[in-house]
């Protein structure tokens, strides 16, 4: 099969398009051929090597982590004898990142339990943009950010997966007045899919406004957090997906202080990967939810779209398809 190879940290430039050998299941795992995958954050700092925590998780000196890629989406092809959930031909998709990575290749072996069945009427290149993202989405906003129907929530990184889902979350939940932060040029991407107000993070810094919100959801985290409370209402609450590695340990630090003294709340979400595909499923299905999809791309370019990603360039969902003629199961 081919596969993008991750031989040591460095450069994208340095990812290998190469043929290795098939995997084969284990006893509680699936094989599946992979018809989609996307980039993420994950993939960015695995190929890097940075920050310093992706070396204790994933070797120190060189990676062990042969085939970066979190999400997939694709048909069972072979299930191992102890596998109860799935079988040959079924559509699933899900967060591979707990369980060795392995998307950016035609074929991975996941556990069951890291997988989903997809909805009916769920495109390939959608269902591998949901995973990652949404869960950090709903679990940000609804699990740690309680968000209620009639608040006001602003969404920093807003024109990415995180951004581009969470808002559609929250208009389902009865949410209407939503503040996206990013550049300019994905504005209307941004507004395509519910933002009610803008706001370019090269020209304005929202934490000095007069705009005031109940939540924020953020997915760039590069200030103190004693910086949001500004611009936080009483009771408010700051909730980070991902950042720059000093400030999110900050947020942690500085937590209890911060609900002691001021009364607003700053957290950040453990994610965890996979629990709320049901929920989303039912969002789909309803036609409240649709990922913005930016691509899809070849696997050959993996390299030049982990760099894309690292930029902040992409709109969306960077997707990889593996088989451009079939996008439906």
């Amino acid at each position: 099969m081919k596969a993008i190879v991750l031989t040591q940290y460095g450069s994208p430039d340095d990812l290998e398009l190469k043929d290795i050998e098939t995997p084969t299941p284990n006893d509680d795992e699936v094989l599946v051929k992979v018809q989609a995958t996307s980039v993420n954050d994950w993939d960015w700092c695995l190929v890097r090597g940075s920050p310093f925590y992706i070396r204790l998780l994933c070797g120190w000196r060189k990676p062990n982590i042969q085939i970066p890629g979190a999400e997939v989406a694709g048909r069972v092809t072979a299930v191992g004898p102890n596998v109860t959930q799935f079988q040959p031909e079924d559509a699933v998709y899900g967060d591979i990142s707990e369980c060795g990575f392995g998307g950016f290749a035609e074929y991975v072996c996941v556990p069951e339990t890291a997988l989903a069945l997809m909805p009916e009427r769920m495109a390939f290149t959608e269902a591998a943009a949901i995973p990652h993202a949404a869960m950090l989405a709903v679990q940000g906003l609804m699990d740690v950010g309680q968000l209620q129907p009639g608040q006001k929530l602003l969404i920093n990184g807003a024109g990415g997966g995180v951004g581009t889902l969470g808002v559609q979350i929250a208009r389902a939940i009865g949410v209407k007045d939503v503040t996206g932060v990013d550049r300019a040029s994905k504005f209307a991407l941004m507004r395509s899919v519910g933002f009610t107000h803008t706001i370019d993070y090269t020209q304005t810094d929202f934490t000095t406004g007069q705009e005031r919100y109940d939540l924020i959801l953020d997915t760039k985290t590069n200030r103190s957090p004693f910086k949001y409370l500004q611009v936080l209402n009483p009771g408010g609450t700051y909730v980070t997906v991902g950042g720059l590695t000093p400030r999110l340990f900050q947020v942690l630090l500085f937590e209890p202080m911060i609900r002691w003294f001021t009364q607003k709340t700053v957290r950040l979400v453990n994610l965890q990967p996979n629990k709320d595909l049901a929920y989303v499923n039912e969002l789909f299905a309803a036609g409240q939810l649709k990922p913005a999809i930016d691509g899809p791309y070849h696997l050959s370019e993996v390299p030049r779209l982990i760099q894309y990603f690292g930029a902040g360039q992409h709109q969306g969902k960077v997707i990889i398809t593996l088989n451009p003629h079939r996008t439906h199961p």
